[in-house]
């Protein structure tokens, strides 16, 4: 994903804005912390070793990836929407050189910036706390900017279609099952085998999947599938937003 140089200048500003409110860019990543404490920890003592690691180092990384999960599309959600619907913001923006395709691109670059950021976090308390078991370890941050792409663009695309603040219940509804049933805090091996098909379909499964490897050091070719899935997921979000703005901006 190349990003240019007007593209670039909507990221530019949404630095500028949150430069001054910085703490509400650490608003969702709390939660997958305190998880990792209560269950991770708290739990992890009753539960003992997971598929060969202790229970915290298998819950730590799916957390990771649900808090990369969570930046991203906090950001590109709501308040994308309140851009978008009554801020006014793009309609403004279009008044200068900048276009619909930048539009999308640099608000999508912005987004995964957050869902990244907060991957950074939960990785600096991971780390600290000696949950990474292997050198791959550290490409559990640039897995954590692929999750952060795939659900950026994603729920921007899904923004466009919003027509109400009520509209986003629907995308809680969609987000709190993602979270809990994506191999999240128990192996895929826990599922039914008909249940074990369709957490293998959810995105969020596909990131948990990967940085787990990463962390745990289970790599093998097949993470080549989960890297597909996201990328696919998120040029299909990049492009389906283009064509949406293009259609409520320029009508």
């Amino acid at each position: 994903m190349i990003v240019t140089a007007r593209a670039a200048r909507l990221v530019e500003r949404n630095v500028l804005v949150y430069r001054h409110i910085w703490m509400i860019l650490f608003s969702g990543f709390f939660e997958p912390v305190f998880y990792l404490f209560s269950i991770g920890i708290g739990i992890g003592h009753l539960v003992g070793e997971v598929e060969g690691v202790p229970y915290r180092a298998f819950v730590a990384p799916a957390l990771m990836a649900s808090s990369a999960m969570n930046g991203a599309t906090l950001e590109s959600t709501m308040n994308i929407f309140h851009k978008l619907k009554y801020a006014k913001i793009y309609d403004a923006v279009l008044a200068t050189p900048v276009q619909v395709g930048d539009v999308a691109l640099g608000e999508i670059v912005w987004c995964l910036m957050r869902g990244a950021l907060y991957g950074f976090g939960f990785m600096v308390v991971m780390t600290a706390m000696g949950l990474i078991e292997s050198p791959w370890g550290v490409l559990a941050l640039p897995a954590a900017v692929l999750i952060g792409f795939a659900f950026a663009a994603t729920g921007m695309a899904v923004t466009t279609y919003v027509r109400s603040w009520a509209d986003f219940e629907l995308v809680q509804l969609v987000l709190v099952p993602l979270f809990l049933f994506s191999a999240t805090f128990f192996p895929l091996s826990a599922y039914a085998t008909p249940m074990q098909a369709v957490v293998q379909c959810t995105p969020l499964y596909h990131g948990v999947a990967l940085i787990r490897a990463l962390t745990t050091g289970a790599v093998s070719f097949g993470l080549l599938w989960h890297v597909a899935y996201l990328l696919a997921m998120g040029a299909i979000g990049l492009m389906i937003t283009s064509r949406r703005l293009a259609r409520l901006l320029l009508q």
